[in-house]
């Protein structure tokens, strides 16, 4: 379902006029009630927004003069509701953010410059937190947010197929997963050796980075049709013209790394541990994780949620201090129990349970080799276009250069908007 954009929903909204305005508005002018306990809102998304309340409880014990507000908004409507706030100055004082809404909110101006309080709370400090996390909160160089979750991507395998083709580890280079893979996929009609989702917005992007490829350059025009990114292109391609890859499949990837493995490899975020481990305890000792195998680099993408305050906030003081909060590494360990989702500060990741597990190891080695993607208003639209070309490329066998030539040009109408 294609997203509203910020304008659709800014010209609806000057239609309605005040409206908006009054229906959102309590316009609790002070934020205090009688005892002088200012409310703070929050939007959580999806499972975390019904979580939340549970570690709220602890700020305010520590902060008995705040109460936080938290209101769990489905995924599914989140963006829209978001941008109809924006558009009509009201909304939350804190709000959950993908990774990849930071952009499109920062441009409309609708996110805080939390600068003036780092030196106020040096949890806020950037130092804290993994590098590629950071990036994902700049926009125009200035902190809009703090990372609050984080996670990246790895490579999923079944161990004892690939020992059997001949890989006592997994793959660490281009070269080898390719060659695993067609292995794989030549041990019999309906198998394969990897799992690549075509739909996924960052996987074309993520490869073209291990390539060297740099996405936009210093003046912010797009460099998708230059030897790095369609090189890359060319290489996710042969996955799926030599067959190691399926073009159609029907089966998610743990049903694909059941039995016999119909598809014994691909790369995903560290939520499928639990996935795998609960839905498929047949496997246990049969498969494992590993850092994404690389060319120039192993790059992969950082992915997970961030904290930020709206510029329409009553109560930024409020709100910064509840960031800070939810940035102590002891924090987000215990966000870490209640939801699975990782720790975005490194300190976090010292604590034992963390260093003593393998796989979160593992994790903690790909998060210094992850990168954000740029921080741009467009890119959401950019990367939905680059789906539709690479699908030209693989499904009706386009050619790379040229279908690159056409989506950079595309991709640099829609940055110039």
């Amino acid at each position: 379902m294609m997203k509203r954009t910020l304008g659709i929903i800014l010209a609806s909204t000057l239609l309605l006029g005040g409206a908006l305005v009054g229906c959102s508005s309590k316009d609790d002018s002070s934020g205090k009630d009688a005892n002088g306990k200012t409310t703070i809102t929050m939007w959580g998304m999806g499972a975390e927004g019904k979580l939340l309340p549970e570690i709220v409880k602890d700020f305010e014990k520590e902060n008995p003069d705040i109460h936080v507000d938290v209101q769990a908004l489905p995924w599914d409507n989140a963006h829209d509701k978001l941008l109809t706030a924006v558009a009509s100055k009201s909304g939350p004082d804190v709000v959950q953010l993908g990774t990849s809404w930071v952009p499109e909110l920062a441009s409309a101006g609708a996110l805080t410059d939390i600068t003036p309080y780092i030196s106020k709370y040096p949890e806020l400090e950037s130092k804290n937190f993994f590098e590629g996390a950071v990036g994902t909160t700049k926009f125009e160089g200035k902190p809009v947010g703090v990372p609050w979750y984080t996670e990246t991507r790895v490579l999923f395998y079944r161990s004892d197929l690939l020992k059997q083709v001949g890989y006592n580890e997994a793959p660490k280079t281009w070269e080898e997963l390719s060659d695993a893979a067609q292995k794989l996929a030549a041990r019999g009609k309906g198998k394969y050796g990897i799992s690549f989702s075509a739909k996924e917005q960052s996987m074309g992007f993520m490869f073209a980075l291990q390539n060297g490829s740099k996405l936009v350059d210093e003046q912010g025009n797009p460099l998708f049709n230059q030897p790095p990114f369609v090189d890359a292109v060319k290489y996710v391609n042969t996955f799926f013209q030599n067959g190691s890859n399926a073009v159609d499949i029907g089966i998610d990837s743990v049903q694909g790394l059941q039995g016999e493995g119909i598809v014994p490899m691909f790369i995903s975020g560290p939520f499928m541990i639990k996935e795998i481990k609960s839905k498929a305890p047949e496997l246990e000792g049969k498969w494992n994780i590993a850092e994404l195998p690389g060319k120039v680099n192993n790059l992969s993408v950082l992915g997970g949620a961030n904290l930020s305050i709206m510029k329409f906030s009553k109560h930024p003081e409020e709100s910064a201090k509840f960031l800070a909060y939810m940035s102590k590494p002891e924090t987000q360990l215990k966000w870490m129990d209640l939801s699975s989702n990782l720790p975005a500060t490194t300190k976090s990741w010292e604590d034992a349970k963390l260093k003593s597990d393998p796989m979160l190891r593992t994790i903690r080695k790909q998060l210094d080799h992850s990168a954000a993607l740029p921080q741009l208003a467009a890119w959401e639209e950019v990367s939905q276009q680059f789906i539709k070309s690479f699908e030209r490329i693989y499904r009706g066998h386009a050619d790379v250069q040229k279908e690159m030539d056409d989506f950079n040009q595309q991709a640099a109408s829609i940055m110039k908007k």
